[in-house]
């Protein structure tokens, strides 16, 4: 571990280290957005430039630390929320719904599905974000397998759902759709391509 400047409160581990970066990170996205910089996290720590270097090489892994530790924490209240839903179209429908009324309460994910930081920065598509989608999707109370859908369907499925949170975060709407009126939407416009792919595997 790195142990210069942090303001005078050096972390006891590389961990610690790290979760420190990501607050002061995430504080930043909130107040810049996109236009977080290296320089911003750096400052608000009392730390080197160099410093935060050290553990992230850039600002836009950087955002994406931060959109990931995000999307982590999100999970357990996810599934909660998903628990019992048996049903593959209001799983989707549902999975999709409560994201994106989380959206808003996290600048880091907004940031990340809305921006392409650089061509080196990770897609929203990429195999990350895809992995991620599928344990999600696998965790659920759905028989998929029953369904005749594989981890290669599953996948797809994940790039699909991807797509479809990018384009309402980067244009949610006039007005965004929220609560009954966003479920009858998806369920009338994105569930029926679900819908046709379990029936051609039955």
């Amino acid at each position: 571990m790195r142990t210069h400047g942090w303001g005078g409160a050096t972390p006891a581990s590389d961990e610690e280290a790290i979760d420190r970066i990501l607050d002061a990170a995430d504080d930043a996205i909130e107040a810049r957005g996109a236009d977080m910089r290296i320089a911003d996290v750096a400052r608000a720590l009392g730390v080197s430039r160099q410093t935060v270097y050290n553990y992230f090489p850039g600002s836009g892994a950087l955002r994406e630390a931060a959109a990931t530790r995000s999307g982590l924490r999100f999970l357990e209240p996810l599934a909660e929320h998903l628990a019992g839903i048996t049903d593959p179209i209001e799983a989707l429908v549902e999975s999709l719904a409560y994201t994106l009324e989380w959206l808003p309460e996290d600048r880091s994910i907004q940031v990340m599905l809305a921006t392409d930081f650089t061509k080196a920065s990770t897609r929203i598509t990429s195999d990350a974000c895809v992995q991620f989608g599928h344990a999600i999707l696998a965790g659920l109370d759905v028989d998929w397998a029953d369904l005749g859908l594989r981890d290669a369907d599953l996948d797809d499925l994940v790039e699909y759902m991807l797509r479809i949170l990018q384009s309402f975060t980067i244009d949610p709407g006039r007005p965004p759709r929220r609560g009954a009126a966003l479920r009858d939407y998806l369920r009338r416009w994105v569930a029926p391509v679900l819908y046709a792919e379990i029936t051609a595997h039955q």
